[in-house]
C-alpha cells in the first residue's frame, strides 16, 4: 500500500527536518517531506519573504495530494496552498499559525501589530544584530543571545529580511479539515485559533510554549489527527 504523504512547513527559526524533531518518527508509517521555505539555507545567503514562492514548494511538495503540518510563518503558505489547490490538501495541521492577516481587526492582533510595526519600519535602516536584538525582546520578553557564530548571524539577517505575518496576502480560510494546535502561552496565537475554530477548525492547547509539537502530548495531537482523516481512493 502506498504511504499518504505529509509535508512538513516550518516557521523562521530551525528549517527542514531540523524544525520537526518530534515528528521524525512519522516517516514509519507516512511519506513525509520536510521542506525549505524560499530563502532558508544552511550555506546560501537569505532571502526576503516570497508567500508566493513559499506556497509553490508546499505545492509541489505535496504531488498528488497529502497532508500538511505547519509552524508560525509556516502556515502561510500552508494555508495559501489549501485555498488555491483544494484537491491537493487532505488536511492541514496548523501550529502556533501566525495568520495575523486574518484577524488584523481583533485586539490581540492589533495590539501586536501596533508594537511591532515600527520596528518593521525601520528594518532596513538596522544591523542585523540590532533588530534580532530588539525583536525579540519585544516580541518574547527575553534576551536575544550573542551573534558569535556564522550560523547565529546568517539566522539574524534572515529574520531581518522576513515581511511582517500581517502583510500576507491570506483572507479566506480553506474548507479542509484542519487542527489548530497551540501552547496556550500567547493571547496572540489564541486569538488566531479561536478565529480559526470559529470557522470549523479543531483547536487544542497544549504544553511547549510556541513550539507545542516537540511536547509528546503535541506530537500525539498532530498524528491522532492525522490518522482520523479517511484515506483517498
Amino acid at each position: 500500500m502506498t504511504k499518504e504523504r505529509i509535508v512538513f512547513v516550518h516557521g523562521t527559526g530551525a528549517f527542514g527536518a531540523a524544525a520537526w524533531p518530534g515528528q521524525h518518527g512519522l516517516s514509519l508509517d507516512f511519506d513525509c517531506l520536510f521542506v525549505k521555505r524560499h530563502g532558508f539555507d544552511a550555506v546560501a545567503e537569505p532571502l526576503p519573504t516570497d508567500y508566493e514562492a513559499d506556497r509553490d514548494i508546499v505545492v509541489r511538495a505535496l504531488g498528488h495530494g497529502g497532508h500538511v503540518v505547519a509552524h508560525a510563518q509556516g502556515a502561510i503558505a500552508a494555508m495559501m496552498a489549501a485555498v488555491e489547490y483544494p484537491t491537493l490538501v487532505r488536511s492541514l495541521v496548523l501550529v502556533e499559525p501566525a495568520c495575523l492577516s486574518l484577524t488584523a481587526e481583533l485586539p490581540a492582533t492589533q495590539a501586536y501589530h501596533d508594537l511591532l510595526a515600527p520596528l518593521y519600519a525601520r528594518r532596513m535602516d538596522m544591523s542585523d544584530e540590532e533588530f534580532n536584538s530588539q525583536f525579540v525582546r519585544m516580541a518574547f520578553a527575553a534576551q536575544a543571545g550573542e551573534l558569535v557564530s556564522e550560523d547565529a548571524r546568517r539566522d539574524a539577517r534572515r529574520l531581518r529580511l522576513q515581511a511582517p505575518a500581517w502583510e500576507a496576502p491570506l483572507h479566506i480560510v480553506p474548507g479542509v479539515p484542519t487542527l489548530v494546535l497551540t501552547g496556550g502561552w500567547e493571547p496572540l496565537y489564541e486569538e488566531i485559533a479561536g478565529y480559526l475554530a470559529a470557522t470549523g477548525a479543531v483547536h487544542r492547547v497544549t504544553a511547549g510554549g510556541h513550539r507545542p509539537h516537540d511536547t509528546p502530548e503535541g506530537d500525539r495531537l498532530i498524528r491522532d489527527f492525522i490518522r482520523a482523516q479517511p484515506r483517498k481512493r
